[in-house]
């Protein structure tokens, strides 16, 4: 049997909806291990919830089925409760992106990543704590994007045609063609502080994002530590000739690109931002977030692997 008391938190829609018919492998594994309960996710935020009423019901183990999103909308839930309380966390990969199973070693299949799980060990991981200036508070267990990364995000969620990293790669073409603003941002960590127009700056607790983005190659997820990337103003045409360098890692050989890494990031901006917090948009087009903070919460929780 499972050696915890096991809630599966299933989201159907993950991956264009393919996630609710490939979830059906899973039953089998979860009878060979004695069993465990479920739960679906009816509408977004939903799995907040789930999480959290998981972790008041007893419930030891909290298994997200699903894609980037939906283990987001987990750890939110159960960073709700005290670190005594908290669950551990399992990530079976049924998304679009899933960076964040791949950054902490989970198979891609999702069969295989089950019984990775039940038979695995749990290992602590680092989360950040992001905060606009009105006080609003989220979790992120991968990225946060902000400028260019948040509006390829935004416009990933209306390409229902691609999936996968070819839906991400679509979307960077079409902001570099109609997105192309650079934001005057004040910029202070606990390392360093600078002035300029930045057009695109991410801060991962991982190396991947976007279905394979490498962003920050270094990044990984039980240092203590933050990495970012940013890249200031540059032309349309050098945007174009940094995307396959993102793609490979290897774009901080380039004079636009600045990267390192941090525990704490504050910084306001001369307009709005648009802001992702793993791949879920917690900052859009109609949002003024102009200040923001960001912190490393060092092993917050302890992930199945």
């Amino acid at each position: 049997m499972p050696p915890y008391k096991t809630k599966l938190i299933l989201n159907p829609n993950a991956d264009m909806g393919n996630a609710g018919r490939l979830a059906a492998d899973l039953r089998p594994v979860v009878d060979e291990y004695g069993g465990a309960d479920w739960s679906g996710t009816l509408h977004p935020t939903h799995a907040i919830e789930l999480a959290r009423q998981a972790a008041f019901d007893g419930y030891e183990l909290v298994v997200a089925v699903g894609g980037d999103g939906t283990i987001h909308e987990v750890i939110n839930g159960v960073m709700l409760l005290p670190p005594e309380q908290r669950p551990r966390i399992g990530i079976v990969p049924l998304g679009s992106g899933n960076d964040f199973a791949h950054s902490v070693g989970m198979k891609d299949n999702h069969v295989e990543a089950l019984r990775q799980i039940f038979s695995g060990a749990p290992k602590p991981i680092d989360l950040a704590v992001v905060e606009d200036s009105l006080g609003r508070r989220e979790y992120v267990d991968n990225t946060i994007g902000i400028g260019f990364d948040a509006t390829v995000t935004i416009r990933s969620h209306s390409l229902p045609v691609v999936r996968g990293f070819l839906m991400y790669l679509v979307a960077v073409l079409q902001t570099i063609i109609l997105n192309h603003d650079a934001a005057h941002m004040e910029i202070e960590t606990d390392q360093e502080s600078w002035t300029e127009d930045v057009l695109m700056l991410v801060v991962c607790n991982g190396p991947r994002e976007g279905g394979g983005f490498l962003v920050a190659p270094d990044a990984v997820n039980n240092d203590g530590l933050l990495h970012y990337a940013a890249i200031k103003k540059v032309s349309r045409a050098m945007m174009f000739r940094l995307v396959p360098e993102v793609m490979n890692g290897t774009h901080g050989r380039f004079e636009p690109v600045r990267m390192g890494h941090l525990k704490k990031l504050t910084l306001k901006s001369d307009r709005p931002l648009f802001i992702h917090t793993d791949g879920e948009i917690f900052s859009d087009f109609g949002s003024d977030v102009r200040e923001l903070k960001i912190e490393v919460l060092p092993q917050a929780v302890e992930v199945m692997v």
